[in-house]
């Protein structure tokens, strides 16, 4: 059995940010030689998120307008855990969000479903944070 552990760092400009790593992680399966296993992508911050979906910008906009209608960030005075900090709110968004993906790897690829593309979310950014990529297989 194969084993390929990578970390992905990411520093985004804005507080909120999506970004499709789909690409990243494709080339971490090439290098890894694996043609059959699995491949877990996972958040190593709990102001950020890996989820799945399709990459379209407006769709985008809709996932980031719905979360800070779930949990706005303003008046950070309305969260208890903003005591002294200011992100309650991006821990609430990587709640829902979530921390990881597995994808399948056959031949050699990620096996998506149509459209379905892998995203880093970042919540609380501005700061330097790390994604764990495992792949594991024949």
């Amino acid at each position: 059995m194969k084993v390929q552990t990578e970390e992905l760092w990411f520093n985004t400009k804005t507080r909120r940010a999506y970004l499709n790593i789909t690409p990243e992680i494709e080339q971490l399966v090439v290098k890894s030689k694996v043609q059959d296993g699995i491949c877990l992508v996972n958040a190593m911050h709990i102001t950020a998120s890996v989820f799945i979906n399709d990459d379209e910008s407006g769709l985008h906009q809709d996932i980031d307008k719905w979360l800070e209608k779930l949990a706005p960030y303003e008046p950070v005075s309305q969260y208890r855990h903003n005591n002294g900090e200011d992100n309650a709110d991006a821990h609430l968004k990587r709640s829902v969000m979530g921390r990881e993906v597995v994808i399948a790897i056959t031949d050699g690829k990620l096996h998506f479903g149509p459209w379905e593309q892998i995203f880093y979310g970042e919540f609380d950014g501005k700061r330097r944070k790390r994604v764990l990529v495992k792949i594991i297989g024949e």
